[in-house]
């Protein structure tokens, strides 16, 4: 094990084992056997090892998202993807924490790549024609809610009730966010047609220019509206 990876291993553990989230480099340091000079220059300062510290955590939980084959159900995919978000929250506190409930200026990658994999399935299910708004919006909505409960399930979970919140939270935002399968209406149908075809756009396969597809795009922007 490098310098780097020991120093970040040694910093995720004291910051499991902490009681408020907090660590300092000097414990780091001691842990990992180095001095401050070398942790700074690695990191820059402490954001940037918290940083590191984040994405290891989130790296090792998005591992298996990226070898995960995906379902031909795409909305259980997004169900699967809420429930394993808000277990990993659960199993990592303080490193979740670190992304969605701290000041940290140091961006996290891993942050990133959670919300681009929600896209991916979200597009999905654009694709199946279930999908009332653009994909990236759809996704917006799902991980902020997400995050939300995962949150106030860490630092206040007596004010959701049950242990059930989590679930009915995630049908509430799917509600919000896809037409049903038995509707009837013109509306929401021209819509989801309309977001289908765009999603399509995206599709490697397509024959369409770059400028074929704004055009498409914007007829579909103003079908939508």
């Amino acid at each position: 094990m490098d310098t780097r990876s020991l120093i970040i291993a040694r910093a995720s553990a004291l910051l499991a084992d902490s009681a408020d989230g907090d660590i300092s480099t000097r414990a780091v340091c001691e842990a990992a056997g180095v001095t401050q000079p070398v942790l700074y220059r690695l990191f820059g300062d402490k954001d940037g090892l918290l940083a590191a510290v984040a994405d290891a955590a989130w790296d090792s939980y998005l591992a298996g998202k990226r070898q995960s084959e995906a379902s031909d159900d795409p909305i259980a995919d997004v169900r699967a993807g809420w429930d394993a978000h808000t277990a990993f929250a659960l199993q990592n506190p303080h490193a979740y924490r670190l992304v969605f409930a701290s000041p940290l200026g140091s961006r996290i990658a891993a942050a990133h790549e959670a919300m681009r994999l929600l896209t991916d399935v979200l597009q999905r299910v654009a694709a199946s024609g279930r999908l009332v708004m653009a994909p990236d919006a759809a996704a917006r909505i799902v991980m902020s809610a997400n995050s939300g409960v995962a949150l106030t399930l860490l630092l206040r979970p007596e004010t959701l009730g049950h242990a059930d919140a989590s679930a009915e939270v995630r049908e509430a935002v799917l509600r919000a966010i896809l037409i049903e399968d038995d509707v009837d209406g013109g509306a929401a149908h021209r819509s989801a047609a309309a977001i289908m075809l765009s999603a399509a756009l995206d599709e490697p396969a397509r024959a369409f220019s770059p400028a074929e597809s704004a055009l498409m795009r914007e007829w579909l922007d103003r079908f939508r509206g």
